[in-house]
């Protein structure tokens, strides 16, 4: 497993993944995961929050019934709204709207429920999703899950207090201010006090647990791969707008 975390960890570093990489398991990828996380936060790096995968669309159970691996955000990534991205610093990139949600008190535990999870956390916002796409196609689902679900970073709008009405809520991408995709949560994505109480059970299995201040995102509204500069604007209706330039 040695080998395969060096391959995982030069790929990351390089921001594409050309190494051969085997079949590996959903648990041991989040333990490969875990470990680069580990050699991450060694560098000086620090742990800003995480991300719930496989919450939307199609994407849904991709890995088995019920099944929702989590990837770790890095502090430095994490970016305001208004931002500049250099795409030449990322290489392959994607954004996806995505809701933020802010940890108000530390937490673990593993027998969180939906209630549990809306009473640790103080605000939400609207967001993107930063993917940097390191593998190639017909990769396992641990390894997908060990490189951290293409996650890079996030950048997040202005917080208001969570108790907000997602069933209802339409996102709305637009680039150059034209729009590019329009989605309605109905339907869409699973509901993200459930997915955070998942995230700090499977977190729990590992020895793990929320800290307060740290950010959560619950799942894509839409996605996009960037390939040209441009400025990007999520709409998330009633939540608030973000928005990011990529040079």
């Amino acid at each position: 497993m040695t080998d395969l975390l060096d391959k995982l960890w030069q790929g990351m570093q390089a921001g594409a993944i050309t190494a051969a990489l085997p079949e590996t398991r959903v648990d041991d990828g989040q333990i490969l995961q875990l470990a680069l996380l580990q050699k991450w936060l060694d560098t000086g790096e620090t742990l800003g929050g995480y991300k719930i995968g496989l919450t939307s669309g199609a994407a849904r159970n991709m890995f088995g019934e019920g099944i929702r691996p989590f990837g770790f955000i890095l502090s430095s990534r994490i970016h305001q709204s208004g931002d500049t991205l250099d795409r030449s610093s990322i290489g392959a990139l994607g954004l996806e709207n995505e809701l933020v949600f802010r940890v108000a008190e530390d937490i673990a535990s593993d027998s969180a429920d939906s209630q549990l999870a809306r009473s640790v956390v103080d605000g939400v916002a609207p967001g993107f999703e930063i993917n940097q796409i390191r593998l190639k196609t017909g990769a396992s689902q641990g390894i997908r899950i060990a490189e951290n679900l293409t996650q890079w970073g996030i950048v997040a709008g202005n917080f208001i207090g969570p108790d907000q009405n997602f069933d209802d809520l339409t996102v709305s991408l637009t680039k150059g201010g034209e729009t590019v995709q329009k989605t309605a949560a109905s339907g869409h994505i699973d509901n993200h006090f459930e997915s955070i109480a998942a995230l700090i059970n499977r977190l729990h299995q590992f020895g793990l647990g929320l800290k307060k201040g740290q950010l959560l995102i619950t799942g894509s509204y839409t996605r996009q791969t960037v390939n040209a500069p441009g400025k990007w604007v999520g709409d998330f209706e009633g939540i608030g707008k973000v928005e990011v330039t990529v040079t």
